[in-house]
């Protein structure tokens, strides 16, 4: 059977063959992808808005990044929202301390003698005189009691005195934090071991032992002053009575465990800067009285004196360590040199406030204390950028803040991550700061501030449950990882 073919399809046939020729066929020119642009992978980058509500902190957030150089604001959300800073406001005062005092200054301990001294003889008073010194230790009051006798100090026929007059006696940093907590002790112009006092307990048959001494890597020796009870109870763990000339503590038996020790603040920092004095010069043979605490010292002559390390020392161990108290003497000593004498913690930081706005240029800032610990101390992320972009140029500050390190995605900490970040962290109960300056991988530098709070479920917190709520944790890890979101997105968008 012959079979026949149309034209129709004849020409639809061949048409398909040499189309499939044409696509087997390499082409003529190379395909290209379409042009995005060199920034394209930019937007690709979570937004800032988008990081803070995937944190799902409650309260409220507000940041600012600049670039260092030119204050050239980059980002912000909520920039101009007073927020507590925590101890992000230790920046500001390091840079009030360093305007004010200067990066060498040292802080003096001194004794004094009234009445002359004749034949090893102190004829009147020893009096062992406050400087501001925060970093005071029992190792200092050691060299001290040998550098008198070392001078042929053999006795002192006076009374024996403190002089903490050259700051404000502040009984607590923050009346709102729990009264067992060691950051936040008494404060007055001198303090020993960061005013906190160690206690140890150990079990001995059915009660316990128990120890409060002044220690260093060296001595331990024990202190009169404070004075600890164990108490048959659950709770409070903790309680404090003002004794006069004595700290009295008692602890609830069973919190206590098989042994365990921690530091308490220090209400009475001169007493117990003499207590362990009064102990150390009977080591070296010096008898003395009990200490008396006076507010200004008198008149004499000085036998020996203890300098501190110079202020910027200081000042990169406040940073690091961030030492409540050594914020708020730092930032009272400097204040004392602004006006003369000073009337209270608040109103030295409100002395700071001022230099803030008149040197560095903010507008709002509003600090309670020098080392953010009280949570009515606002600051504007705006107001603390101004203030980093300010002293960029003269390296003043972050040669001396701590390096924040970054973690990888297993929220493992990594030296490798391209950006590197200089910072002041801020972390109080469901509050969380970090301001400073990062360097993105192709070395723009950006200074920036982050805070965040929660100030309603703060506002709820019993005094007695400010140590370590319920919650608070989890939200301050939330809180540190949108930081670092928030850095990661401005070193993408901004340092490339």
């Amino acid at each position: 059977m012959k079979r026949t073919i149309s034209r129709r399809l004849f020409l639809a046939a061949t048409a398909s063959v040499v189309a499939q020729a044409v696509v087997a066929a390499p082409p003529a020119v190379s395909l290209r992808p379409v042009v995005r642009g060199a920034d394209h992978f930019k937007k690709t980058v979570s937004g800032g808005e988008a990081i803070v509500a995937a944190a799902k902190l409650n309260g409220r957030v507000s940041f600012t990044v600049a670039d260092a150089k030119t204050g050239l604001r980059l980002e912000g959300l909520d920039s101009k929202t007073g927020l507590p800073p925590a101890s992000v406001a230790k920046a500001v005062t390091a840079l009030y301390a360093l305007d004010t005092l200067g990066p060498s200054y040292r802080f003096e301990t001194r004794l004094v003698a009234t009445g002359g001294v004749s034949g090893g003889v102190v004829q009147g008073d020893l009096v062992l005189v406050g400087g501001g010194d925060p970093t005071l230790s029992t190792n200092d009051l050691a060299a001290l009691a040998q550098a008198l006798k070392d001078k042929g100090i053999r006795e002192v026929r006076g009374d024996f005195r403190v002089a903490e007059g050259a700051l404000p006696y502040t009984p607590t940093i923050d009346r709102d934090q729990p009264d067992h907590v060691g950051y936040s002790p008494a404060v007055s112009g001198i303090a020993l071991n960061f005013n906190r006092v160690h206690f140890e307990w150990r079990r001995a048959g059915s009660g316990y032992g128990v120890t409060m001494d002044a220690r260093s890597d060296r001595l331990r020796p024990a202190v009169a002053m404070s004075k600890m009870e164990v108490v048959n109870r659950s709770l409070p763990v903790y309680t404090y009575t003002d004794g006069g000339r004595v700290d009295t503590w008692t602890v609830a038996q069973r919190a206590l465990g098989n042994g365990g020790a921690r530091w308490l603040p220090v209400r009475k920092p001169a007493m117990y800067a003499g207590d362990v004095f009064q102990t150390l010069a009977r080591s070296q043979g010096i008898v003395l009285k009990n200490p008396e605490v006076v507010d200004v010292a008198p008149a004499g002559t000085t036998l020996a004196t203890h300098q501190s390390d110079d202020l910027r020392s200081i000042l990169k161990g406040m940073l690091r360590y961030s030492t409540n108290i050594t914020a708020e003497m730092v930032g009272m000593s400097a204040t004392a040199k602004r006006i003369g004498k000073v009337p209270s913690l608040k109103a030295s930081a409100s002395e700071m406030n001022r230099w803030a706005n008149a040197t560095m240029g903010t507008h709002n800032m509003a600090l309670v204390d020098h080392s953010g610990l009280g949570s009515s101390s606002r600051m504007t992320s705006d107001d603390m950028v101004t203030a980093l972009v300010k002293v960029h140029s003269n390296e003043t500050l972050r040669p001396i803040l701590k390096p924040v390190v970054m973690r990888d995605q297993q929220g493992r900490p990594t030296k490798s991550h391209p950006i590197k970040v200089d910072a002041k962290t801020g972390t109080l109960n469901f509050v969380s700061g970090l301001g400073g300056y990062m360097t993105a991988q192709d070395g723009t530098v950006m200074a920036f501030a982050i805070f965040a709070a929660d100030e309603e479920t703060r506002g709820r917190l019993s005094k007695a449950n400010r140590e370590a709520p319920k919650g608070a944790r989890p939200w301050n890890r939330r809180a540190k990882t949108m930081q670092q979101k928030l850095i990661e997105r401005w070193g993408v968008l901004y340092g490339t």
